[in-house]
């Protein structure tokens, strides 16, 4: 996977993990690259760098809650007010005035992941081609 930065060994994972536990890293974002086939078919040094994070960013975040490392409150502040406060922007709250962004979704849901079903034009994943589940 050609990635920016690229995947790094368990140990790193792991320390991410535990810096998000500590409050060490304030906010979880995706920096979404979605490339047309071609970009990432490329031998791997001349592919474009990047995977389609817009439909997983929300449910590996839930992951973290469900393996105890976040509470519920804590991942979604991670994903919207503490982002917005970062960039100095008025939103990620549900405040009077305040844009209505706005995300429903079932915590306890399960699903698999198939990059034919993404709403973005990006099809770049780990189940290209497949299905892959998330949980």
């Amino acid at each position: 996977m050609h990635v920016r930065p690229p995947l790094r060994a368990l140990r790193d994972r792991d320390a991410l993990r535990a810096a998000l536990r500590s409050g060490a890293i304030s906010a979880i974002c995706s920096d979404h690259q979605p490339h047309e086939p071609d970009a990432k078919l490329a031998p791997f040094a001349e592919s474009e760098p990047g995977i389609s994070g817009l439909e997983t960013l929300l449910p590996l975040t839930l992951k973290l809650v469900e393996e105890e490392l976040l509470t519920l409150n804590e991942a979604i502040a991670l994903l919207t007010v503490k982002p917005a406060e970062i960039l100095g922007v008025e939103c990620g709250t549900l405040s009077v005035g305040a844009t209505a962004d706005v995300c429903i979704f079932d915590p306890r849901a399960h699903w698999i992941l198939n990059a034919d079903k993404f709403v973005s034009r990006g099809r770049n994943s780990r189940s290209s081609g497949g299905n892959s589940p998330v949980e």
